[in-house]
């Protein structure tokens, strides 16, 4: 037998060996007795489908399922009854545990007067597709109010201003939910609700009626407030800068604040005529 063939039997005897133990390691696992191990669990009350900011919870929409007991859902509920004809303040998606902080109370019913927090109004405005942003302005976003006063008594010029900033809307038309919010997709709407403090209706409410309102939309990640002086139609037409501003100063005194100086166009070149009699120059006339 020459080496190349004690090579090849030494190989092939090692991957027989090599096999059968295998074969005999996976037999072995195969005849261990499986250990159960019982998880203390208890029950919890989740959305048995997709319920929107409004509903009034019914039997049909809740369901029991088993929940670990090691890690319950802080200010869950464990019995169906407790949630029943209590309306959502938020929306809630299939399985989703229901907590008392999404849920209004038994008295309150559901619709939208549940969903307006303390201390803050529901108001509603006309929109059409342009103040509504194309359809965009659907329930969750949050936008500026922009009210435009024009010519009257009292106003020398038009003017437009931001009065209230950062307000969340609260419905589309009728749709309370954010559904489509969430997809991107617009919501025709021909009124508009928004969450606002008392303060904010009133300045909405008179915006409205002196003048016509406008919504922009606004990054739900920006909270900033919204600060600008305005602008009038004489700003549009490059207008003369505003008097000077006098500011009291902490000793006494008064501060001058000069704005910044117009933009004012230089005087155009005089023009120079020159005139030429029997083939003589004479000293040209400046013309303005």
């Amino acid at each position: 037998m020459n080496r190349s063939t004690r090579t090849f039997v030494v190989v092939l005897i090692a991957v027989a060996v090599a096999a059968i133990a295998s074969f005999g390691v996976f037999r072995a696992i195969q005849n261990m007795p499986v250990r159960e191990v019982e998880v203390r669990s208890l029950y919890q009350v989740v959305a048995a489908r997709e319920l929107a900011m409004g509903d009034l919870i019914t039997k049909d929409d809740v369901k029991l399922v088993a929940w670990p007991a090691s890690s319950p859902v802080t200010g869950g509920f464990t019995n169906i009854e407790a949630v029943v004809n209590r309306g959502l303040i938020d929306g809630v998606v299939a399985g989703e545990p229901l907590t008392e902080g999404k849920l209004a109370t038994l008295e309150a019913g559901g619709g939208l007067p549940p969903t307006i927090t303390e201390g803050m109004r529901a108001l509603s405005v006309k929109v059409n597709e342009v103040i509504g942003v194309a359809g965009y302005v659907v329930p969750g976003t949050r936008v500026d109010v922009i009210v435009t006063l024009a010519n009257r008594a009292g106003i020398n010029e038009s003017m437009t201003r931001v009065v209230v900033s950062d307000v969340e809307v609260l419905t589309a038309g009728t749709r309370m939910d954010a559904a489509k919010a969430r997809d991107g997709q617009p919501i025709p709407a021909n009124v508009v609700t928004l969450l606002v403090t008392p303060d904010d209706a009133e300045r909405i409410a008179l915006a409205a009626n002196e003048g016509s309102i406008m919504l922009t939309l606004r990054n739900p990640m920006d909270r900033a407030p919204t600060t600008t002086a305005g602008v009038r139609t004489g700003a549009l037409m490059g207008a003369p800068a505003p008097a000077p501003v006098i500011k009291p100063t902490p000793g006494g005194g008064r501060k001058v604040t000069k704005p910044p100086a117009p933009l004012v166009p230089p005087d155009p070149k005089p023009y120079t005529v020159e005139t030429i009699r029997a083939g003589k120059r004479v000293d040209g006339e400046v013309i303005r």
